[in-house]
């Protein structure tokens, strides 16, 4: 409960504190009265600026629907984002989805650890099968785009799915997490920030 009365008055904080940010046009946005509790953590019309949270602007619909209703039921276990997942059911999660799809995404723009982009990119060549070659993904078959997520995101979900952390039980991610087992947790962190630093 503290922490979400403490994202909460952040968020209130934030938009207040932005008044340059935007004008109100694009503050009468459908959506984005009911977005504000999410740029507390997820930035300003979802684009992150913390290296462990990622970039809801530009995300699929489908996908993000998918991944509020996994937050809901516990199915991906998460106690931050389980409260707030139930929040966007009840404010509306279409309507909430739908702003953010909208939005331009702005991605992370970190110090890039060259070398370790380089040995991504070498052995991104598995990942490419499913999140396409430039790593933008399948909407249709809810694979996310993941070009250009901040790498600290990237690497602790690539983690969390290599030790079965991630959605148990979710048939669809059987094979990955298959697959992941064998890789090394540096070269995760090199996939990670091979991804991150596509735009």
């Amino acid at each position: 409960m503290v922490l979400n009365v403490s994202c909460l008055v952040v968020a209130i904080m934030f938009v207040f504190a932005l008044p340059g940010a935007a004008g109100a046009g694009e503050l009468e946005q459908a959506g984005y009265a009911k977005t504000v509790t999410c740029s507390a953590c997820h930035g300003f019309k979802g684009n992150s600026r913390v290296e462990a949270v990622p970039i809801l602007a530009g995300m699929s619909p489908a996908y993000f629907k998918k991944a509020i209703e996994d937050y809901a039921t516990g199915k991906r276990v998460s106690p931050e984002m389980e409260p707030f997942a139930k929040q966007v059911k009840v404010l509306g999660v279409d309507e909430v989805a739908n702003f953010f799809a909208a939005q331009r995404r702005e991605p992370a723009s970190p110090r890039p650890d060259h070398a370790g982009v380089e040995r991504g990119r070498a052995a991104a060549v598995q990942c490419k099968a499913c999140h396409g070659a430039e790593g933008r993904g399948d909407p249709a078959k809810l694979i996310p785009q993941i070009a250009g997520q901040p790498a600290v995101y990237l690497r602790n979900q690539l983690l969390l799915f290599k030790a079965d952390k991630r959605s148990p039980g979710d048939d669809a991610l059987t094979k990955m997490k298959a697959a992941l087992k064998a890789v090394p947790d540096g070269t995760l962190s090199d996939l990670a920030a091979y991804y991150s630093s596509l735009k």
